[in-house]
């Protein structure tokens, strides 16, 4: 018998090609869709809430970009419920200081723009900072079953440029290549021997950062877009992934 898991896969890859199992799926799983609304909102979501609608799109787009090589569904589907619910959150307050900025508040006609403190960078600071913390207590959480903690990957880390150079074109080969992720997903290991071939580097550069190559290979076939955004920075030499 499949595990619950794999079950739970097999009906998303079912819901890719018939919107009525999809519409099913996402009935089944409307109390996680809630709960992952509810933490974002840090209360319980109402029929009405336009946060639990957007949060119901997101699963539905989770079901249609999802593969094997991201992990388990459902931490996927959260990042992406998360990922939806700040974007509208960070349109919203754009949307707010641009329709009533210059609307008079007094006879004096001060424009409310004059009146309304700017608080909007340090409320989308921390809604960012909140969930890259999230992002790194799942992605702690996941690296346990590789054995890896976040001190050896930061021991671990390259420190010279060839090095890192070598990480750099090993990572960008395993991500061109999703049937090494989803070796490296299945036996835990990392694949090396491929890395290094198909990179073209060393392999004995390749395992002086096993530990490090871990942790950037989760990133690359989980849903952590803010982390995964940063590492890709840095392993392209300051470049946006």
């Amino acid at each position: 018998m499949e595990s619950d898991a794999k079950q739970l896969i097999s009906r998303v890859y079912q819901a890719k090609k018939d919107s009525q199992t999809a519409d099913r799926l996402i009935a089944d799983y409307m109390p996680f869709i809630r709960s992952e609304t509810a933490k974002f909102l840090k209360r319980a979501p109402e029929p009405s809430d336009d946060e639990l609608s957007i949060a119901m799109f997101a699963f539905y787009e989770a079901i249609g970009s999802y593969s094997e090589t991201r992990g388990a569904f459902l931490n996927f589907a959260a990042l992406q419920i998360k990922n939806r619910l700040i974007d509208n959150y960070r349109k919203e307050r754009r949307n707010f200081g641009q329709i009533s900025l210059d609307t008079p508040e007094d006879e004096e006609q001060n424009a409310l723009l004059d009146t309304i403190p700017d608080t909007h960078n340090a409320y989308e600071e921390t809604e960012v900072r909140e969930a890259t913390r999230q992002e790194i207590e799942e992605l702690s959480a996941q690296m346990v079953d590789f054995g890896v903690s976040m001190h050896d990957v930061a021991e671990n880390s390259p420190r010279q440029e060839r090095t890192l150079a070598s990480c750099q074109k090993a990572i960008a080969f395993a991500r061109s290549h999703p049937d090494v992720l989803e070796d490296f997903l299945r036996t835990k290991r990392v694949p090396l021997g491929k890395l290094a071939k198909g990179a073209g580097v060393e392999r004995k550069s390749l395992e002086r950062h096993r530990r490090y190559l871990v942790a950037v290979l989760l990133i690359c076939t989980n849903g952590y877009e803010i982390l995964r955004g940063h590492i890709m920075q840095v392993l392209r030499g300051g470049r946006n992934p």
